[in-house]
């Protein structure tokens, strides 16, 4: 009986080796590989370039079509194609592009864009002009040259050929958001032609420091009246176009429900001065009746407290702080007026329409720190935490932002303040393991045995969540126990918010992160408070800088929801909001030096492109 092997893996593999033996034979033009390996070897083997390159076009054609970039990407950064022909070039792109693009291949796609124009989408008929547009804009992105892939969306809309302009504009907006300042104010005195001038300036202008949403609706609408013509004029950003209206949408009656009395009151104290203060410093307020209603939430029953709140007939409220307060106010669903809650709830609960939270969350550093420990190639780390829910918190968020990018806490050991730190220190770095070791050689020989102790060699990093008292400790024994080599990185948890060189010097090294309010080195409003209420610091002061948050926030629900990527540049970080209504921070990084903050940058400069990601400044009160 004869065997049916046509379709056989067997055959399938015969025929490549047969394919593969004779490529005398293979004709190229009609050729389809089995595998990316067998078009590279086939090509290789081709004495006419011309044939080979396009072979492999071809090929890398047929692979992206069935899904597979990753071959694609293998025959496409063969030898054969380093050099296309000059026939080819453009072919060769498109493809390159798609790939890059699809498997967000970084490298790849700086290596492309180096050989790209932002008219080279021109060079292409018909349909593919809009997807090679497209496609390159992508590439820039990709290659972290956010300006280059402005002018390209901009050429495609000053040549007619995107078929959702407020799309494209919306997009073209995103990508001068993400120009740094200093590669923007470089191009502009470069940039030929009346629509990236206009979108320059109108960026430029977006920028201005101190700008209320008041001082930036007129701005914008200044810009298109000066710039009649101009794409933008007719179909602005939906980011701007929403700003020009946020004012008329302002609430007018705000209900503040905070802990004024009881032992929160300090806490309320602060959140509500600072709220007060950004509030008072709000110039555009003094054309508007706004009334401020404060609401102390101690000592009465939540029901009672919403009820008589409601009866003010708000059209914001900010607060209450307890979270048991929040579980109860979800309760009220469907909430008649927007609720900007100064605090979290529960992962995983129902939240409500109208629904906001906005707090000093743990899990938003816990997030930044794995960015950072990823950014810097530090996956493997030893971490401490207090014990008790706030470290739990801490520790689990940490383990879940470090598994996004393959990285794991290897191992974590909790302490208590009263604890023998010296022990915690020795467990965690593997000391005791080492000993345990020797011992058990000595044992299992009957001898003594000469033994230095060796910490564990598989960590990159420690992350510490201790308070100063307690990482002051800590933080010499790291090197008493052999792992002085190791980068430490903490939350603002380990820095009380007020230099203190003489105490600090044992944290020297440390890599933390912590709001603007205490990091940053200019800041008009923190230095016209601290006239006003004297010094404000530590915990109060980022209390007080999340108050003066708040009430920007509270301006500025609608943009933060409905615009992707809108953000605000806060007291406590730069703020922006997920899909849910929660409100992310992102703060600034500093290191231990002479027992002083010094500031670091934030994110890794870029190692090529035209500049690294920037922002627009938002309005501020």
């Amino acid at each position: 009986m004869t065997k049916k092997l046509q379709n056989s893996p067997l055959v399938a593999a015969l025929l490549a080796a047969s394919v593969l033996g004779g490529c005398t034979s293979i004709n190229l033009e009609t050729h389809t590989p089995l595998s990316a390996s067998e078009a590279v070897s086939l090509a290789a083997d081709e004495n006419d370039p011309m044939v080979a390159q396009s072979y492999l076009l071809r090929s890398a054609s047929n692979f992206q079509e069935a899904g597979n970039h990753s071959a694609a990407r293998q025959i496409l950064k063969s030898p054969s194609l380093s050099s296309p022909n000059p026939q080819l070039l453009d072919q060769y792109l498109l493809l390159a592009m798609a790939s890059a693009v699809e498997l967000k291949d970084s490298p790849w796609a700086e290596q492309l864009a180096d050989r790209l124009a932002p008219s080279q989408f021109q060079n292409y008929q018909g349909e593919l002009v809009s997807r090679a547009g497209d496609l390159q804009a992508s590439t820039y992105l990709l290659a972290q040259r956010p300006l280059d892939a402005a002018l390209t969306l901009m050429a495609m809309v000053d040549a007619g050929i995107t078929t959702d302009v407020q799309a494209t504009q919306d997009q073209i907006w995103q990508a001068l958001k993400q120009t740094s300042d200093t590669t923007l104010s470089g191009e502009a005195q470069r940039l030929v032609g009346y629509t990236p001038q206009g979108w320059v300036e109108l960026a430029a202008i977006m920028r201005e420091p101190g700008a209320t949403l008041d001082s930036q609706g007129r701005k914008i609408r200044d810009w298109q009246y000066n710039w009649t013509s101009h794409p933008a004029a007719s179909t602005l950003p939906s980011e701007l176009l929403l700003i020009t209206t946020l004012a008329r949408q302002r609430p007018e009656s705000i209900a503040l429900a905070l802990p004024l009395s009881g032992p929160l009151a300090k806490a309320g104290e602060a959140i509500r001065d600072g709220f007060l203060s950004a509030f008072y410093q709000d110039e555009s307020t003094a054309e508007l009746d706004i009334n401020i209603t404060m609401f102390d939430t101690n000592d009465t029953a939540f029901e009672e407290l919403y009820q008589k709140i409601l009866a003010t007939e708000p059209d914001l409220i900010v607060g209450p702080l307890r979270k048991e307060s929040l579980a109860e106010l979800t309760q009220h669903a469907p909430l008649p007026v927007p609720v900007l809650a100064l605090n979290y709830l529960p992962e995983n609960s129902s939240v409500p329409a109208q629904f906001y939270q906005f707090g000093l969350a743990a899990e938003d550093e816990a997030r930044q720190i794995a960015e950072r420990l990823h950014s810097e190639n530090r996956d493997q780390v030893l971490a401490l935490f207090p014990d008790g829910d706030w470290g739990s918190r801490f520790e689990q968020a940490l383990d879940n932002a470090l598994a996004e990018n393959n990285g794991k806490v290897l191992d974590s050991v909790r302490f208590l303040n009263a604890e023998n730190l010296r022990t915690v220190s020795a467990g965690l770095l593997g000391i005791e393991a080492s000993r345990q070791r020797a011992i058990d050689v000595e044992r299992t020989i009957g001898l003594n045995v000469e033994f230095e102790p060796r910490r564990r060699q598989d960590a990159d990093a420690i992350v510490m969540v201790a308070p100063p008292t307690i990482a002051r400790q800590f933080k010499p024994m790291f090197a008493f126990y052999f792992g002085g080599d190791l980068p430490v990185y903490s939350p603002s948890l380990v820095y009380e918010g007020d230099p203190a060189p003489n105490r600090d010097r044992d944290l020297n090294g440390v890599r933390f992160t912590d709001i603007p309010w205490i990091l940053g080195e200019e800041n008009e409003f923190r230095d016209d408070a601290l006239a006003a209420f004297g010094a404000i610091g530590g915990q109060l002061g980022r209390l007080f800088a999340m108050g003066a948050d708040a009430y920007q926030i509270g301006n500025r629900l609608t943009l933060l929801q409905q615009v992707d990527d809108a953000a605000l540049d806060g007291q406590t970080g730069r703020l922006t909001m997920t899909p849910d209504g929660k409100v992310q921070r992102q703060q600034q990084w500093a290191l231990f030096q002479n027992g002083t903050p010094t500031h670091l940058a934030d994110v890794p400069e870029p190692t090529n492109g035209n500049g690294s990601a920037g922002e627009v400044s938002p309005p501020t009160p």
